[in-house]
């Protein structure tokens, strides 16, 4: 049977293989001029194929997730931290985090890095097999405040409930109209049912959720939800954003927070990583 260029081509495409139909001829040249086996060339036609849709797919996801930049967790320099070590991240990198439901609260004073470790560990849960989104409690709070007068709450509510990470950004930072907690519960409650990860920053200690969100009884409640399946994780340290001004003082890293950021056990990176992020 004697195919010329065009019938592959046009195979390749109805099968909707679009990277070996875009690289197959230069391989063809090189298998010839490297006189590899037909195993070999299949082999490497087929990781290539398979690689590119890998990417195709966290670079969909990473878009649909909304992140405000795209950080990794190797991006992150610990050597500013004197509370969070790697170590203690280790179970939130790993498919279980997502699996088993678990929730974070990262804590801390402005620019201690929370946006980016949560940026980051939801990325790592897109290159897990999941989805993310990334939000602000301020538009999650108005979007579904909206919803709720306009009697369109429960189909808005899909949105933040259906990804298998939700990062809620900023709790506390602004100030919330009088039914944020009962907003925030929606979302939190319907999640905390279905067992979905939620991450959280916050300014704020948990104690004081009640007088941002106007209601005690509905932020207990919410936190409760949150901390079942989750832990708070306070980050301290000398501000990232002002460090080159000395206005903190100088925290003493462990030889250990050195390292980049990696699922425990491994010694190298699991999943390659963009080399250079987005701007905010």
């Amino acid at each position: 049977m004697t195919l010329t260029d065009v019938d592959i081509d046009a195979m390749l495409k109805r099968l909707h293989l679009a990277n070996a139909r875009r690289v197959w001829r230069d391989m063809v040249a090189r298998a010839e001029k490297e006189d590899w086996s037909f195993r070999a060339f299949i082999a490497l036609l087929v990781s290539e194929e398979i690689a590119q849709r890998k990417q195709t797919r966290l670079g969909r996801l990473s878009t649909r997730a909304h992140f405000p930049f795209l950080k990794t967790i190797d991006d992150f320099d610990f050597t500013f931290q004197s509370t969070v070590r790697l170590a203690l991240l280790g179970s939130a990198l790993s498919p279980d985090f997502v699996t088993e439901g678990r929730s974070l609260i990262l804590f801390g004073k402005p620019g201690r890095g929370k946006t980016h470790l949560a940026v980051a560990i939801a990325y790592r849960a897109i290159q897990n097999g999941f989805d993310a989104l990334f939000v602000t409690a301020a538009e999650l709070i108005d979007h579904l405040s909206a919803a709720f007068r306009q009697g369109q709450l429960a189909e808005v509510l899909e949105r933040y409930t259906a990804p298998h990470v939700l990062v809620v950004d900023e709790v506390g930072y602004l100030t919330y109209g009088t039914d944020a907690a009962n907003m925030l519960f929606h979302v939190v409650n319907d999640r905390h049912r279905r067992k979905r990860s939620m991450i959280f920053t916050t300014n704020k200690q948990t104690e004081a959720w009640g007088s941002v969100l106007h209601d005690d009884d509905l932020a207990q409640a919410i936190i409760d939800r949150v901390l079942e399946r989750g832990r708070v994780l306070k980050l301290d340290g000398p501000s990232i954003r002002t460090k080159h001004l000395g206005l903190d003082a100088p925290t003493e890293a462990e030889p250990s927070s050195q390292q980049v950021g990696r699922i425990s056990g491994t010694t190298r990176a699991e999943f390659s990583e963009p080399t250079e992020a987005r701007d905010a």
